[in-house]
């Protein structure tokens, strides 16, 4: 059991799947620490994550929907304009793990494994990432509501204090594709 060839063992020289990428999809990323160690240990380490998210963002031309910042993991919604999603991350997280390591004196690796990611394929599904995206702290008791976590796009959304590089327009547009009030249907919706 476990020997060479084995199921689910990775195999030599094969190299792994691409992911599937194409132009104006919409992705649930996430990406956790290795070992799932703390990835941000302070204010100033998710900050400096948010800045280089909006740079990956302006760079790349991603439109970002939803983020969250957890202790040892990270949730992004992204729409790329083209099949641009694994570059745009390899850089937001390689050069954020070289920031980490000069800036806490540790070497290695910080992030565990290759990042995950789940295509969008309804609006339903998307506004059901958007929803766990913004539930996140509360789901793992770190806030009672999710307007209480910071590092969370929810809460910029709903007080208007948002980077430029978050596109909380088209989120909200598919809360409100059926009419209504996009705001009050996506607080609903969260809550």
């Amino acid at each position: 059991m476990g020997g060479e060839g084995s199921v689910g063992a990775p195999k030599e020289g094969v190299p792994r799947k691409p992911r599937e990428e194409f132009e104006g999809a919409v992705h649930h990323a996430y990406a956790r620490g290795v070992n799932r160690t703390l990835i941000f240990l302070d204010d100033d380490d998710r900050e400096r994550y948010l800045a280089l998210l909006g740079q990956v963002v302006e760079r790349h031309g991603w439109r970002c929907l939803a983020f969250c910042l957890m202790q040892n993991h990270v949730h992004l919604l992204v729409k790329t304009p083209e099949p641009c999603l694994g570059q745009g991350i390899q850089r937001l997280h390689g050069v954020y793990a070289q920031y980490f390591n000069r800036r806490h004196q540790r070497s290695g690796h910080l992030f565990q494994g290759r990042y995950g990611t789940k295509g969008m394929r309804t609006d339903a599904q998307l506004l059901l990432a958007a929803r766990y995206i913004a539930r996140n702290p509360v789901k793992a008791g770190l806030c009672r509501e999710a307007t209480d976590w910071r590092w969370s796009s929810h809460r910029a959304t709903l007080n208007g204090a948002r980077p430029g590089w978050l596109d909380t327009p088209l989120l909200l547009g598919y809360f409100g594709a059926d009419g209504g009030d996009p705001l009050e249907m996506y607080v609903e919706f969260v809550a």
